[in-house]
């Protein structure tokens, strides 16, 4: 069953020939999606939001938001994003960097003293860690580019990642801030910091360094400094009574190939404030809430005349940080599925296209982008003055190519450059 609806968008609507686009190969976008994914049931639903120049060029709502119950997804939904927090909280960061209140290079022990004496891994596992000091110390940048050497226990590569599915320390509903950052504290690092790239909890200790630098809990900081300015009304740690209704079913993909439920939103952990805010992971958010994120960033910090951080400082999150200028493909130790493209690097909370050629797909050098564990993502190209959010709720993000597929059909239905 495929649902299809108009809904309120974050920006006045155009036709697509007046923003540049093709409508006729934008429909591409909603029978590719029908015909590949949603009638076969590969993926339960799908939300394309796709905005140029200021306005929105084309929209899908496709599928069910609830395959057991019949219920179609509607465009207000309210879906987990899990990762897709993770721009959110190092912007937040950086808006205290603005601040003066903490620097890039600072130390992370600075402010966590616990972390000032972490070594890395050597041999050993818990109870018995044989680690060597590392060859500088852990700075703010590390968390924000993920050079720090913290890691994911679901990588399941290393006895630190054991270690960190043994402390549960991928879970938003173990651990509170006070005993997530000590139990990190006694684990090694996988590596020196600076000396690699793997993804982590790292943006779940920028997280807690923003609520221990600002005073403010974390939840908090995020609505009053983000949230309200950008008008994303329903992104939150968790889904309110009243908007239960809007919250859909979250699938997995099983090893032989089966579509199953993961979450049923009768009974998430999402219908309660988890004990830890999670910055890496926790937040969930609308195609709405999320786009006028994005309509910010390309506004390069200002949205409907609320400028939230200096067009400077977007510039900066934006670029490549990985030492030597890198390329992830060549520094990474992570097993995230984004690593093993070639042509991008990473700045301060996205990914970032470094060699449009090396990525073999369709474009822009600068643009950048990032994705959720349930397969959501978007991106931003300001050479085109446009951005792209895709909403749906199947794990793991691998499952399917749909990323660099949806990006092929956005850019083919382009008639006009703005380079």
């Amino acid at each position: 069953m495929t649902a299809l609806s108009a809904q309120v968008s974050p920006a006045t609507r155009a036709k697509p020939e007046a923003l540049g686009f093709s409508s006729a190969r934008l429909a591409r976008i909603d029978e590719f999606l029908t015909e590949r994914y949603i009638a076969p049931g590969k993926l339960p639903c799908a939300h394309v939001l796709v905005r140029r120049r200021g306005e929105i060029a084309h929209e899908s709502v496709l599928g069910l938001a609830d395959s057991e119950r019949g219920r179609a997804l509607q465009g207000d939904a309210i879906h987990r994003i899990y990762s897709m927090t993770k721009p959110i909280t190092s912007l937040a960061f950086m808006m205290l960097v603005e601040e003066g209140r903490v620097s890039l290079d600072d130390p992370v022990h600075r402010f966590i003293p616990e972390f000032k004496n972490i070594g890395v891994y050597a041999a050993g596992g818990p109870g018995g860690w044989q680690t060597r000091r590392t060859e500088a110390p852990m700075r703010m940048i590390d968390l924000l580019r993920h050079t720090s050497g913290l890691t994911y226990g679901f990588q399941m590569r290393t006895n630190v990642d054991a270690a960190y599915r043994h402390h549960h320390l991928d879970d938003r509903t173990t651990h509170d801030f006070k005993s997530f950052i000590a139990k990190l504290a006694e684990i090694p690092l996988e590596f020196s910091p600076g000396e690699a790239w793997n993804y982590s909890v790292s943006t779940d200790v920028l997280g807690y360094l923003v609520e221990s630098i600002s005073g403010q809990p974390f939840e908090e900081y995020l609505r009053a400094r983000v949230f309200v300015p950008l008008g994303m009304n329903d992104t939150g740690f968790h889904v309110p009574e009243k908007d239960w209704a809007r919250l859909p079913a979250c699938y997995t993909k099983t090893l032989s190939g089966r579509v199953v439920l993961q979450d049923d939103p009768e009974t998430s952990p999402y219908r309660i404030a988890p004990s830890m805010a999670s910055g890496g992971g926790g937040l969930v958010s609308t195609a709405e809430d999320y786009m006028r994120f994005c309509a910010m960033l390309l506004g390069r910090g200002e949205l409907g005349g609320r400028r939230l951080v200096s067009p400077k400082t977007i510039e900066l999150m934006t670029l490549n940080h990985l030492p030597g200028g890198k390329e992830l493909i060549s520094c990474s130790r992570s097993l995230y599925s984004e690593a093993i493209f070639a042509g991008l690097g990473f700045g301060l909370g996205f990914a970032v296209t470094i060699d449009q050629a090396r990525t073999q797909n369709l474009g822009s050098l600068g643009e950048y982008f990032w994705g959720g564990m349930a397969s959501t993502a978007f991106w931003v190209d300001p050479k085109e003055d446009l951005a792209v959010v895709f909403m749906t709720q199947l794990m793991p993000s691998t499952s399917y190519p749909i990323r660099r597929e949806l990006r092929t059909l956005v850019y083919a239905a382009m008639t006009e450059s703005c380079t």
